[in-house]
């Protein structure tokens, strides 16, 4: 019977398994060996040599590129976090069943749009005679030159990842028991204090989650570092089309998205450990 069981669900697990292997293990493999390859007269060869990775990792622009993506990425999933924590608390205990469900429809809506379309709207927002700096001129301000800039690339992730948070934290937050929060606040525990000793603690694995989609989903973003960052400092995967643009250096470029992989498979494992680490939980 034992033996019928397990056969039966991995009867039902095949096809996740050959997608996963035909998917992503098979050209993870595929990269992995063409970093080893040589180009020679702008032809890639076989061959096992570490020239790639030795080139890529000893020059100063990839590690400045590396920690700059790794900078703006966290700075992005910040500042994701903190916009949308208000608006997710307003709709987990604010406001009603209904109202939160076509909240939540409302912020899934941007994704029916290409984000590449979105990213160029901001050109008439940010321009230095855009919209908004036509609204700060009414107050004396301005205008300030917002693309071509980390800020352009902040606005870029946050245009990509903020209805995500928002969705994730609301959803974290509106599981949590509501008798929970009342208990806190008849023992006289204020808002703030509420928030940071209940709220927080009985929604971290949410937030977490949310914070770690949104940095992988800024790391490995291409569109709002190169159209509104102006690749004023190139991020990695700037890095690497520059790479494949020079002399087809594809084993060079795959070096780099390599990195780019072990890093957020370093970071997604250590959030997922801290998501689900058992604490003391709400005091």
């Amino acid at each position: 019977m034992k033996r019928t069981l397990n056969l039966y669900a991995l009867t039902w697990r095949l096809p996740i398994i050959f997608w996963q292997l035909l998917f992503f293990v098979g050209p993870l493999l595929f990269m992995v060996a063409i970093s080893f390859f040589v180009v020679k007269n702008y032809r890639m060869t076989e061959a096992f040599e570490l020239v790639n990775w030795q080139k890529m990792l000893s020059r100063n622009y990839f590690w400045d590129s590396y920690w700059y993506t790794l900078f703006i990425a966290a700075l992005s999933a910040s500042v994701a976090m903190l916009l949308a924590f208000p608006a997710a608390y307003a709709l987990a205990f604010r406001a009603s069943e209904g109202l939160r469900r076509w909240a939540i429809f409302l912020l899934i809506i941007p994704f029916f749009t290409s984000y590449l379309v979105r990213t160029f709207a901001w050109y008439v927002i940010l321009a230095e005679s855009g919209v908004l700096n036509a609204m700060l001129g009414y107050i004396g301000l301005g205008p300030f030159r917002m693309l071509n800039t980390s800020f352009g690339t902040i606005v870029g992730y946050l245009t990509l990842t903020l209805p995500l948070v928002v969705i994730l934290q609301t959803v974290s937050m509106a599981n949590i028991d509501r008798t929970l929060v009342e208990a806190a606040r008849n023992l006289g525990c204020r808002p703030l204090a509420t928030i940071w000793r209940v709220v927080l603690p009985l929604s971290k694995t949410g937030l977490i989650v949310a914070a770690l989609f949104c940095f992988i989903l800024s790391f490995g973003d291409f569109v709002a570092p190169f159209y509104l960052g102006g690749s004023q400092e190139p991020t990695l995967p700037i890095l690497i089309l520059d790479t494949t643009k020079s002399g087809q250096q594809w084993p060079r470029a795959a070096v780099v998205a390599i990195v780019m992989m072990l890093t957020l498979f370093v970071t997604a494992f250590a959030a997922i450990a801290l998501a689900y680490r058992k604490g003391s939980g709400a005091r």
